[in-house]
């Protein structure tokens, strides 16, 4: 997911124990992720890994711990606040965030084979907050996403994990989510909205590293 504009307000963070407490020493351990992994090029709408399921991830193992380690190196390269594997070409559901709620609390973690829950109708509050993603450079558009989710999957040792979010954090659970299963932000909005945010694409030259599709 592509960084935006988020403006920080006072707020204390609570962890609940039910969910992974993915803020503490949030800086420290994106960091040593960072400067373990190497940057790769980022795929872009179009290119065929991005428009399908991913594989389950099934090995828990030094190969996956490096592939996270180069997620959180490309993610910072681009500057954005989530990645999914199949944006660096990598057909596995893993995602890495790096991601700021609406109280300005840093949440940094990695998802393996991600599952978001189906929120009771009184928790479908719709958020209608821009929307940018890093296989889609440059563009953004509107789109109406619920501003609560929790994503449950494992951790990069195969343990079970559950993260919640409010606000544009929710909105990178649920974007990074969309990505392992074939969809970008704009497969969910009309085709003239698709249209417009393919036209500020071809617009812009991307900040970062891309793989030009064939």
């Amino acid at each position: 997911m592509a960084q935006q504009p988020v403006f920080d307000q006072d707020g204390d963070q609570r962890v609940d124990e039910a969910f992974i407490d993915d803020v503490t020493d949030a800086g420290e351990r994106e960091e040593a992720h960072r400067e373990r992994g190497t940057s790769r090029p980022i795929t872009v709408v179009g290119n065929p890994v991005l428009h399908k399921e991913c594989k389950d991830v099934t090995a828990f193992d030094e190969e996956l711990g490096r592939l996270i380690d180069d997620m959180f190196a490309s993610q910072r390269t681009a500057e954005g606040v989530g990645l999914a594997a199949n944006q660096i070409g990598v057909d596995l559901k893993v995602f890495v965030y790096d991601c700021l709620d609406d109280e300005g609390v840093r949440h940094v973690g990695a998802v393996c084979n991600p599952v978001l829950e189906e929120l009771p109708a009184e928790r479908r509050v719709l958020d209608d907050s821009n929307e940018g993603c890093l296989s889609v450079p440059g563009a953004y558009a509107e789109l109406a996403r619920p501003d609560y989710a929790v994503v449950r999957g494992q951790d990069a040792k195969g343990e079970p994990v559950a993260i919640r979010g409010t606000g544009y954090f929710a909105r990178c659970l649920q974007h990074e989510t969309d990505h392992l299963y074939g969809y970008l932000y704009i497969d969910r909005l009309s085709k003239r909205e698709r249209k417009d945010a393919l036209q500020q694409m071809a617009e812009r030259e991307p900040r970062y590293p891309v793989v030009a599709n064939d």
